[in-house]
């Protein structure tokens, strides 16, 4: 595995129904540890929105009933504007740029052990965000970390006779997610993520983010429980 890796923290894990402070900073301890035993390993964090982005959008539809997509996408984006900027003060003895609103920007710089991104703009999830930066910083895997322990072939809380998954093509995956985003649209892997990373040979693993000690087995090449999309 490449020492840069980019995790998509969900913000399902970051703030499920407000901030969850005991989770971030048991993360940020184990993190911390991985960063220290090794100083050229690099993490790349980019943050989704979970409840504010919720609350907001919600709010807005309540309120009016026309709003556009594009609008309810743009609250999302604040919200893991809010997100990010949390995750990169936790972590800011190993941050010195910017958070990343843009991962497409001509002058973004990656010149300390962590760099923390957020949402850029409507069309998609952070998720995006996260294969652009993989992309752009030649890391060949995304650790997409969520509330859900592994893909399973159809929605568990709505078919009982759903299976989970170890491994799944892009194709098969892609079957089942789609190419359309929606606002809030709750699936594994966003669609057009997905659609970008298996143009990019890219592999995803997706795996229960409060399980930080399985979280590590993924960044240290041991064995984990998730799915791997690729």
């Amino acid at each position: 595995m490449s020492n840069i890796t980019v995790i998509s923290l969900g913000g399902s894990i970051i703030a499920p129904d407000k901030v969850d402070s005991s989770f971030l900073s048991s993360f940020y301890t184990e993190m911390k540890k991985y960063l220290d035993e090794d100083r050229t390993r690099k993490l790349i964090f980019v943050c989704g929105g979970g409840a504010p982005a919720r609350i907001y959008q919600n709010a807005l539809r309540d309120v009016r009933k026309d709003c556009s997509s594009s609008e309810q996408d743009w609250l999302g984006i604040r919200a893991t504007h809010l997100n990010g900027s949390l995750v990169r003060a936790i972590f800011s003895e190993y941050v010195t740029d910017e958070l990343v609103t843009d991962p497409t920007a001509d002058d973004i710089s990656f010149s300390s052990q962590v760099l923390v991104a957020a949402g850029w703009k409507p069309g998609f999830s952070t998720d995006t965000d996260a294969v652009y930066l993989a992309r752009r910083f030649n890391a060949g895997t995304v650790i997409n970390l969520s509330n859900i322990a592994k893909v399973y072939t159809d929605d568990p809380r709505k078919n009982p006779d759903a299976e989970p998954l170890d491994d799944i093509s892009w194709d098969d995956f892609i079957a089942m997610v789609g190419t359309t985003w929606e606002p809030g649209k709750n699936t594994p892997f966003d669609p057009i993520a997905s659609g970008m990373a298996k143009e990019s040979g890219m592999k995803v693993i997706c795996a229960e983010g409060r399980n930080i000690a399985n979280t590590m087995a993924i960044l240290t090449g041991m064995e984990y429980t998730g799915t791997t999309i690729g």
